[in-house]
């Protein structure tokens, strides 16, 4: 490890600003030559003259240690962050966990505790926002087409989320420029470079750019003038992005229009509910029941859209406009969809939705939902960077005077429902699916497997997808007694540690 700064006892040279595998040798080697954080200092090479890029030594031989994985999914996320002292707070909460302080991550109060969760969760919300925001515009080269994108990020979060985008859009070949780096796909392989500049990307309206006029389309048509809140709209689409998004443009003339538009809705009277709102549109008066032409299926349509976004919602269109849903989704209140990030690492399919998901129309809110967030938390997973969906949409249940009793799916709705959750599986595309009960199970493989002896395993979706299958909450609520309860419970947050280890 190379001394650069007597001063402070002993510099390292990181040979970059978010390389983790670098920072964790080189502190390795720092506790075993005992090596005090107020001892370190940190440099990562090119950001200071005169120091050189020198890869850390080898960690000298010594006693062995290990530090609690909730430790290192963080500091693996924090090192992205662009304040210059990260590398400091994370040698010092790490020489804290290995000189007796072993609970210190559990530790809420902590101040470097809390200033590791504040560092993570910073460059998560610029990953999501670089998620969000990066619109690739087509150009056309001598080669063929190529797709550019311009990005200014808070933090070094580009090689982190290049793996984002290669899995988003494969079939293209495309440039995210930012400031700092350029990330490319050429079709064949990743590449990294110097930063540019925003000439370098082609500007909103070029010639060629046939997703514009789709992206500003699409925005219009989802924009709800009765919610319109500008402060809370410029704190989730600040203005900086603005300028790379070709929606932007309509933004402006969207917010003018927005009070006639209320007035307008709250002049029309408001409608009787429709019994069966899901066929409404379709059936002739006094019709109740789809045509007998209907075909009961969800074909994948030939022409999907471009963005996963856009193909999440054109997904929750046709649902909700099919004609010819299993007879119990006509007494579901409403169906209730995915939510989480596209791109999730994890991505949950339960059963179906139960009585207060189908109330509230979101999925995992009942008695089950909330001992999974428990599970989840004590497994180190984030429920916020997941996401959760089941695999039939409406609730199916038997009503019993005020109660609504759960029925479980059969195999003819788990195989009506199946295309819809292949696509949408598709569209977030996790890096591992994980199947609660055997419903899901059953819908993600087309295979009845037993739940408790494939439990644990990785098999494939009928997709090609990875899926860890384990059991479904609600399962743990069933058990007999308290103790069986309680080893339950933790046998199924060890399942989820397990697959998050996995993703």
């Amino acid at each position: 490890m190379p001394a650069l700064a007597p001063r402070q006892g002993v510099a390292v040279t990181l040979p970059g600003a978010a390389d983790f595998t670098a920072w964790r040798q080189a502190a390795r080697g720092l506790v075993a030559a005992d090596i005090r954080p107020e001892q370190a200092e940190w440099v990562v090479a090119g950001e200071l003259p005169g120091l050189l890029a020198e890869a850390p030594a080898p960690p000298p031989s010594g006693a062995p240690f290990s530090v609690p994985r909730a430790f290192l999914d963080q500091a693996e996320i924090a090192i992205r962050h662009s304040d210059p002292e990260r590398f400091a707070l994370l040698y010092g909460l790490l020489w804290r966990l290995v000189h007796g302080e072993r609970h210190l991550m559990q530790a809420a109060t902590d101040p470097a505790v809390i200033r590791l969760g504040a560092l993570a969760k910073a460059v998560r919300r610029d990953a999501h926002k670089m998620h969000a925001f990066v619109r690739f515009r087509e150009v056309q080269a001598e080669d063929g087409p190529r797709h550019i994108a311009w990005f200014e990020p808070d933090h070094h979060i580009e090689e982190a989320e290049a793996d984002f985008f290669l899995r988003r859009f494969a079939a293209l070949r495309w440039s995210i420029v930012t400031p700092r780096r350029s990330v490319s796909w050429d079709g064949t392989a990743l590449s990294f470079g110097p930063g540019g500049r925003r000439a370098d990307v082609p500007p909103d309206g070029a010639p060629g750019d046939r997703y514009e006029p789709l992206w500003r389309a699409y925005y219009a048509s989802i924009f709800n003038p009765a919610r319109l809140k500008p402060g809370a709209m410029r704190a989730e689409m600040p203005r900086k992005y603005w300028r790379n998004l070709p929606e932007a443009a309509e933004i402006p003339r969207l917010m003018a229009e927005a009070p006639r538009r209320v007035a307008e809705m709250m002049e029309r009277a408001a409608a009787a509910p429709n019994p069966r709102p899901q066929l409404a549109r379709y059936l002739a008066p006094g019709q109740l029941s789809a045509p007998p032409h209907v075909v009961r299926d969800m074909p994948t349509p030939i022409d999907p859209p471009p963005d996963s976004t856009l193909a999440l919602a054109a997904l929750r269109e046709e649902l909700l406009s099919r004609p010819d849903l299993p007879d119990f989704a006509a007494r579901a209140t409403q169906p209730v969809f995915g939510e989480g990030p596209v791109g999730a690492r994890l991505m949950f399919v339960g059963e179906q939705p139960g009585d207060e998901e189908d109330i509230a129309g979101r999925p995992f809110v009942g008695p089950a939902g909330r001992l999974l967030d428990r599970a989840l938390a004590q497994a180190g997973v984030d429920r916020r960077e997941a996401y959760l969906t089941n695999a039939v949409k409406h609730f199916k249940y038997t009503p019993t005077g005020k109660r609504r009793i759960h029925q479980s799916p059969d195999a003819g709705d788990i195989t009506y429902y199946r295309p819809f959750l292949a696509r949408e599986v598709a569209a977030v595309a996790p890096r591992l699916v994980v199947s609660l009960g055997a419903s899901a199970l059953t819908a993600l493989t087309g295979k009845k497997l037993p739940v408790l002896k494939t439990r644990g395993q990785v098999v494939t979706a009928l997709g090609g997808q990875p899926v860890f299958a384990t059991i479904h909450p609600s399962y743990l609520l069933r058990l007999p007694d308290q103790q069986a309860q309680v080893d339950g419970f933790a046998a199924f947050v060890a399942d989820l540690r397990a697959a998050s280890e996995q993703a």
